[in-house]
């Protein structure tokens, strides 16, 4: 797993762009029987999926090989891979993952307003499950309401769900635009909070009334790297919002590495250490086989 980019590649990945750890850790918790690694991406190669032409950033390469034997050595049995904003709406990528996972793996497409039926049934076939709308304005350029809102009506008869990123401070004015989906609801991250607030203060309040009152929203608890102000390898000030999150709504929560850790700047996690997170925000066994086992399984495999 310690390979990054390939000599063979057109794209060179950005300056400053950490790839993912060449080795890292087994972990100290081993995942239940059938555990999901319910977000994570592939990237390339690009020698034979090209990134697309808009995007704000080039990684490097991270292959389903790779993803495959680093959800073995971390004793997972099966993926969600989620489409990367480098590769825009070509899911190419994507579907050829899918294609080759043996029915271990589903995915969350990037679809444009122009999507055919025709090409969602194609997605749907490869083992697609839903689409991803990101708000992220450093990552995308922001889509139209009306635009979304027309994607959503048409993966609508599917039964996909549609995967919101946003970040903590965006929530007031999108809310009333996420609460009326249509679809099931899937939050990023747990919508980004500011760890560094209360976890009963009223920003992460208005994230825990969206799940509460909206029962088609679930929430990954995923990406304590990205959230945390304390650092790894224990993350600890991370675990009390997702604990809480966890804890409240059991059953609508997901978990994943978010390998390869696309735009981190600050360090590369070691994803063993990711997984070690796990008990410490899930603290009994049927809270972790609902996060890891029964959850992804019922919105992804039914």
């Amino acid at each position: 797993m310690s390979e990054t980019n390939t000599a063979s590649s057109p794209f060179t990945m950005d300056a400053d762009w950490l790839p993912f750890h060449p080795s890292p850790s087994k972990p100290r918790f081993v995942p239940p029987p059938g555990a999901v690694d319910a977000h994570c991406h592939v990237f390339g190669p690009g020698a034979r999926f090209p990134f697309a032409p808009e995007r704000k950033y080039t990684p490097c390469d991270a292959s389903k090989e790779q993803l495959w034997a680093l959800r073995d050595h971390l004793g997972f049995s099966r993926n969600v891979i989620v489409q990367a904003t480098c590769h825009g709406a070509d899911n190419r990528a994507l579907v050829d993952a899918l294609e080759h996972s043996n029915g271990l793996a589903r995915g969350v497409a990037t679809v444009g307003n122009d999507i055919t039926d025709e090409e969602l049934a194609g997605l749907h076939a490869a083992g697609v499950r839903g689409v991803r709308f990101n708000f992220v304005k450093r990552l995308v350029n922001a889509l139209p309401f009306d635009v979304l809102e027309n994607i959503a009506q048409k993966i609508k008869p599917l039964g996909w769900h549609i995967v919101i990123y946003f970040e903590a401070q965006e929530l007031p004015e999108l809310y009333d635009f996420f609460t009326a989906l249509p679809t099931t609801v899937v939050v990023d991250h747990m919508g980004r909070p500011d760890v560094s607030k209360p976890v009963d203060g009223p920003e992460f309040e208005l994230f825990v009334k969206l799940l509460r009152e909206n029962p088609n929203f679930w929430s990954k608890v995923s990406c304590p790297e990205r959230l945390s102000q304390q650092g790894p390898p224990a993350y600890a000030d991370v675990v009390p919002f997702a604990r809480r999150i966890v804890e409240t709504f059991p059953d609508r929560v997901l978990w994943g590495t978010d390998w390869p850790h696309p735009n981190m700047k600050s360090h590369m996690p070691d994803d063993g250490h990711l997984v070690d997170v796990i008990p410490r925000i899930a603290p009994t066994e049927a809270l972790r086989r609902k996060l890891l086992v029964d959850n992804p399984m019922r919105l992804y495999w039914n």
